[in-house]
């Protein structure tokens, strides 16, 4: 089908991509999920690139697009070759929205150069140990200092993407006592330079797909933070985290497609290739059955993603809508990948097969920036049930 959403420009960054993955990132892909995160060198070429400073405001050194939709662009092309930019996209597309709308014009001069050249790299501290879709629950706490030059952070955040990486990361922190009477009160964010004393990495966890995105335990000790390093207004997180709940989860949507797409080319080659019974397995009816379904499901959510990035462009996606689009293409992505996976028999349970890769990767799209069964809440309530 005929899409409408992207450009000649896009296209021209989409080949500028995709020649980059093929030189930079495919030959040391399994190195770096080996090793649990990519190198540092690969954020700063990807600066280069321009990758990290495409919705950055030209003042600050950026492109200045204001849409989502180069973004697609990259996750369709790291689906189409089964691999990822290591924590990229929670440095592009979930810290830069709360920097830009949130941060000070001081914080944006001081953060954004380094942001956009690889040379800072940000991460987002959300969870908690005992609190996971719950935020009210959070208990890491900061205490403003007698003379309100700084604060004192003390807690645990676990499940931080890119946090064993960051040079920065945005913590959400209690600054008020907590009230039962309104629980999402008394919260903020609060940026921590992770050289600061008190701050610790902890344990690197292990995850069972996106082995090359370090995932991390973050400790905060007594950290004292400059006061000038809160983001926004003090007690006022709550309502942040939630302004950005609507790219997050087109960009969840965006990547399931992508990668279901990637595992349809990855299929639709191996059983072309692989002989069984004396012809390739491509020549049963079972086989173009499949693969024709997959096709079918990867069209509709393809349309999905578009018409969601048209409408985000146009500043019209609604929550209901996009927790919609991520419902429908993460589900979507579990069966087609699954479906790919099969049609590779005994290969596609082995890591050196992409499909392996996609199978293991995806399945967190169906959990984080809300589980499916949090989107049917959500679209149900839509409906006024």
């Amino acid at each position: 089908m005929r899409r409408s959403v992207f450009t000649e420009d896009h296209e021209a960054f989409r080949a500028t991509v995709r020649a980059f993955i093929a030189e930079e990132v495919v030959p040391h892909y399994a190195d770096w999920e080996r090793q649990g995160h990519v190198p540092r060198e690969l954020y700063r070429k990807l600066g280069a690139l321009g990758v990290l400073g495409i919705n950055v405001p030209e003042e600050y050194g950026g492109a200045g697009v204001t849409d989502f939709t180069y973004q697609a662009v990259l996750r369709e092309e790291c689906g189409r070759a089964g691999v990822g930019f290591g924590a990229e996209s929670v440095h592009t597309c979930l810290v830069l929205p709360y920097l830009l709308e949130f941060g000070s014009e001081e914080q944006k001069k001081r953060w954004l150069p380094g942001f956009l050249s690889g040379e800072i790299m940000t991460a987002i501290a959300m969870t908690e140990p005992g609190t996971g879709s719950d935020l009210a629950g959070i208990t890491t706490r900061a205490r403003l200092s007698g003379d309100g030059s700084h604060y004192v952070l003390d807690g645990a955040k676990t499940f931080i993407t890119g946090g064993a990486q960051a040079d920065l990361v945005l913590v959400v922190c209690r600054t008020a006592p907590y009230d039962p009477a309104d629980r999402r009160g008394g919260l903020s964010i609060l940026c921590v330079d992770t050289s600061s004393e008190g701050f610790a990495v902890g344990r690197k966890l292990d995850k069972i797909g996106l082995r090359a995105q370090d995932t991390a335990e973050l400790s905060f000790t007594g950290v004292r933070v400059p006061a000038e390093n809160l983001l926004g207004t003090q007690g006022a997180a709550f309502t942040y985290l939630t302004h950005n709940l609507v790219v997050e989860r087109l960009g969840a949507a965006i990547n399931a497609y992508a990668n279901a797409a990637g595992a349809i080319g990855f299929a639709s080659a191996y059983v072309r290739e692989r002989e069984v019974f004396g012809k390739p397995v491509a020549a049963f009816q079972n086989t173009k059955f499949v693969l024709a379904e997959c096709a079918t499901e990867v069209a509709a959510a393809q349309a999905f993603v578009d018409r969601a990035l048209l409408e985000h462009a146009a500043g019209e996606l609604t929550a209901a809508d996009a927790a919609k689009a991520k419902l429908f293409c993460t589900e979507v992505a579990g069966r087609v990948i699954d479906k790919c996976l099969q049609l590779h028999g005994g290969y596609g349970y082995m890591l050196e097969y992409p499909i392996a890769r996609l199978y293991a990767d995806t399945r967190v799209n169906r959990i984080y920036a809300g589980t499916s069964e949090v989107m049917k809440t959500i679209i149900a309530k839509d409906l006024g049930l």
